[in-house]
C-alpha cells in the first residue's frame, strides 16, 4: 500500500476510531437483542418461543448486529482516513476497503476479550463454588438431585400409616439415592441391588413386599427417564452450540465485507467534499 507525503499508509486514528465506534454499536444491539430475547421465551414448560425459533432469531439478529456495527465503524473509519493526494484510484479503493477491514478486526477482537475475559470470571466462579462444596463435605450424590429426584425418593419411602424415624429415613433416601445413581450409569439393577433396596422400602415404609418392589421398579424406571432426558438436553445443547457457531462465523463474515464496503464509501464521500 502507498503512502502520501512519506507519512504511514495506515491511519491508524481512523482505525481506532472505525473500531471504538463499532464496539459501542455491537454492545447496545447485544444488549437489546438479548433484552427481546428474554423477553419471548419463558421459564415454564410449553411457554415461550420454541428452542429452535429463538436459536433462528439469535442467528438473525446477530448477523444484524455485525451489519449494523462493522456498516458504522467501516464507514467512519473510512471518512476519517488520511486523504491520499495524487494516488491511483485503485490504490486508493484499496487503502479504504484495507482500513474498513483492519476495523472490523480490531472491533472483533476486543470483543472477543471482553467476552473472553467475562467467560473466565463465570467459569473461575462456579469452580471455587464446586471446590467449596466439596470442602463441605456435601456428598456427590446429593449435589445431582434434583426437586423431581426428590420427590421419586419421598413417593419411594412413604410411609403406610405411622411417620418413619428421620434419621433413619435420611440413611435410607441416601442408600437409595447411591443405588439408583449406579443403576443409571451402569445402565441396570443388579438383582441384589434391587432385593435390597425392596427389603429397605418394604421395612422403612410398612407396605407389602409386592408393592415395596413396585415403588423400586418405578423409582428406577423415573431415574433412568430422567437420566436419558438429560442425555437428551445435552446432545441438543451440542448441537445448538455447533450451529451458533456457524451462524456466529457467518455473522463474521458478513461483518468484514460490510466494514470493507462502507468504509469504501465513506473514502469516495471524503473524496468528493475535500
Amino acid at each position: 500500500m502507498p503512502s502520501a507525503g512519506g507519512k504511514p499508509a495506515a491511519s491508524w486514528a481512523a482505525i481506532v476510531a472505525g473500531a471504538f465506534v463499532a464496539v459501542g454499536s455491537s454492545f447496545i444491539l447485544l444488549a437489546l437483542g438479548a433484552g427481546l430475547g428474554f423477553a419471548s421465551i419463558s421459564p415454564w414448560t410449553n411457554q415461550g418461543v420454541s428452542p429452535t425459533t429463538f436459536t433462528v432469531a439469535t442467528a438473525i439478529w446477530l448477523i444484524v448486529t455485525q451489519w449494523v456495527s462493522a456498516c458504522l465503524g467501516g464507514y467512519i473509519a473510512g471518512r476519517l482516513r488520511v486523504r491520499w493526494i495524487g494516488t491511483h484510484a485503485h490504490e486508493v479503493f484499496f487503502g479504504d476497503t484495507a482500513h474498513g477491514l483492519v476495523t472490523w478486526a480490531v472491533a472483533t477482537v476486543a470483543i472477543a476479550v471482553v467476552i473472553g475475559a467475562s467467560t473466565s470470571a463465570g467459569i473461575a466462579g462456579a469452580v471455587r463454588a464446586a471446590a467449596s462444596a466439596a470442602a463441605d463435605g456435601t456428598p456427590k450424590a446429593a449435589t445431582a438431585m434434583t426437586p423431581a429426584a426428590d420427590y421419586g425418593l419421598d413417593r419411594l419411602f412413604r410411609p403406610q400409616g405411622a411417620t418413619a424415624d428421620s434419621n433413619h429415613a435420611a440413611a435410607s433416601r441416601a442408600q437409595a439415592t447411591d443405588i439408583a445413581v449406579n443403576a443409571v450409569q451402569t445402565g441396570s439393577l443388579s438383582a441384589p441391588d434391587r432385593t435390597y433396596l425392596t427389603s429397605l422400602v418394604a421395612s422403612d415404609t410398612g407396605v407389602s413386599p409386592s408393592e415395596a418392589q413396585q415403588r423400586v421398579d418405578d423409582f428406577i424406571s423415573s431415574a433412568k427417564r430422567r437420566a436419558d432426558q438429560l442425555r437428551a438436553d445435552a446432545d441438543e445443547a451440542r448441537r445448538a452450540a455447533a450451529e451458533a457457531s456457524i451462524y456466529l462465523a457467518l455473522s463474521l463474515l458478513v461483518g468484514a465485507f460490510i466494514a470493507s464496503v462502507s468504509a469504501a464509501l465513506g473514502g469516495r464521500l471524503r473524496d468528493e467534499h475535500p
